[in-house]
């Protein structure tokens, strides 16, 4: 609950007073541009990017040709996330949206991942993987230009049953921006690092 509590913070998730915006108000470019900005700029240009029709269904909206796959932001909501991560955590994530999809969400959903990783069942990177989540509220995002300014980047590198022995890390933020590792000793162990972005974007 703790590590859940301080992204909360760090992404700005907010509820209160803020306008939520729809599929059918982001446009194909828009959305690609805006998930760009989750990547680190010398991974962008080949990135695969995927979004949201207008029914809200998720599809492949740019095809890339490097490692990178970037998941544009979700409509419908008061805050804005945009996702790219290494193509290694594909079956791990979408697994993630297949369990939502059934109604398991939350500490359920994660438990039942572990589950099927631990048996085998649910592929994870054999290396560590980068994952970079930018985040914040809606208005960060401009749904006209696609430009995003400010938020925050938590960027996690998935080291699957890495614990605090093994990588001689602690287990919760220390100094701002200095790495942390989340839920050691599991399936989906990963070292934080967690950056206020105060720049506009650079395309």
């Amino acid at each position: 609950m703790k590590a859940y509590l301080v992204l909360t913070a760090v992404l700005g998730l907010s509820h209160a007073g803020v306008a939520t915006v729809t599929a059918q108000d982001v446009g194909t470019s828009q959305q690609i541009a805006g998930a760009l900005q989750a990547a680190p700029e010398d991974r962008r240009e080949g990135a695969t990017v995927k979004g949201y029709t207008a029914e809200g269904e998720l599809r492949v909206l740019r095809q890339g040709d490097n490692e990178i796959i970037c998941l544009a932001d979700e409509p419908g909501d008061d805050k804005f996330r945009a996702t790219c991560y290494h193509e290694s955590l594909e079956d791990y994530l979408i697994r993630g949206r297949e369990l939502r999809a059934e109604g398991i969400d939350g500490a359920e959903n994660l438990d039942q991942r572990h589950k099927e990783a631990d048996e085998g069942k649910l592929r994870l990177p054999s290396s560590p993987a980068a994952l970079y989540n930018l985040g914040g509220p809606a208005e960060i995002f401009d749904s006209e230009t696609g430009e995003v300014t400010g938020g925050n980047w938590v960027w996690s590198i998935y080291v699957p049953y890495a614990s605090e022995a093994s990588t001689g890390l602690p287990t919760t933020p220390q100094i701002p921006g200095g790495p942390w590792i989340m839920r050691p000793g599991t399936a989906s162990s990963h070292i934080m690092v967690v950056q206020p972005r105060e720049t506009k974007p650079t395309r």
